[in-house]
């Protein structure tokens, strides 16, 4: 029996009495956008998830390949009728079992799917505020390069920044480095240099970081470096943005008293347009 907000209950009633990802955050997960039935960048995520599998010592399934991996997601949000503009999660977590020390490393897997309004990536032009978040700090470990279902440092984030008016934070590591934002990698343009964290630093080892990367390095006139970056340093930019799948590329309009300008930031999300187009 348990005890689930006062109501004693059979414990095979709850799924998340023995559920790893729940009790543990031993899981680690996937976010896709689905265009037109096929997912974006399907090859970059299906090797992360696998990189990712590994570095937690989940056993991968024979039958876990990337066609499988894509005919899953692709049979959900056909049937839900919204495989023309989607995101998707995939969660992979270690089955149920044991305390810290797991009693087996095989695995389940959940995926669910939302419908997305647009197809094409589009830049926002909304007033988009951020600050640093200094509570907690991200460490500079392998850990933090993946996604895995501890979070805490994101939700305790997205709190602070919705408590002080904020569209996002950026997150610093343990030697107060910036790192990334709540929601995705950032990239900074000083003069003609684009500039974005080592992922030595612990930033996620994101899917849309590499996309931009790989785009901005085609630009005539633009030195593309992956260096590290003090909270200092942003207040010299002429232009900062994060990336992830979903969003695609975000300016960010202010810093603390320092607004931005987001010319750079619009022609990457034309060429990233351009280049899902041709694929």
């Amino acid at each position: 029996m348990i005890n689930f907000n006062g109501n004693i209950a059979a414990q095979d009633d709850n799924v998340l009495t023995q559920n790893r990802a729940f009790l543990y955050g031993d899981g680690v997960f996937e976010t896709l956008k689905i265009v037109n039935n096929k997912i974006l960048f399907l090859e970059d995520h299906y090797f992360r998830l696998m990189a990712s599998m590994r570095v937690v010592r989940m056993e991968i399934p024979m039958n876990f390949t990337m066609e499988y991996f894509e005919e899953q997601v692709l049979k959900l949000v056909n049937q839900k009728g919204i495989s023309a503009s989607a995101r998707a999660r995939i969660t992979v977590f270690r089955n149920d079992g044991g305390l810290y020390l797991p009693k087996t490393n095989e695995v389940s897997y959940l995926i669910h799917a939302t419908s997305l309004e647009n197809t094409a990536y589009a830049i926002n032009t909304n007033e988009y505020e951020v600050d640093l978040y200094k509570d907690f700090y991200v460490t500079k470990q392998l850990l933090s390069c993946i996604k895995t279902t501890n979070k805490m440092i994101n939700v305790t984030g997205s709190i602070f920044a919705h408590e002080n008016g904020l569209a996002n934070c950026i997150l610093v590591n343990d030697t107060k480095n910036v790192v990334e934002a709540l929601q995705g990698n950032l990239f900074m343009v000083v003069g003609k240099k684009l500039i974005t964290p080592p992922i030595s630093e612990g930033c996620l080892n994101g899917i849309m970081r590499k996309q931009v990367l790989a785009l901005a390095k085609k630009l005539e006139g633009i030195e593309v470096l992956e260096e590290i970056i003090s909270p200092f340093d942003l207040q010299k930019a002429d232009e900062l943005f994060l990336t992830n799948v979903i969003t695609g590329i975000q300016p960010i309009t202010k810093y603390r008293k320092k607004e931005f300008t987001s010319d750079l930031a619009h022609l990457l999300v034309q060429k990233l347009n351009e280049s899902i187009s041709e694929n």
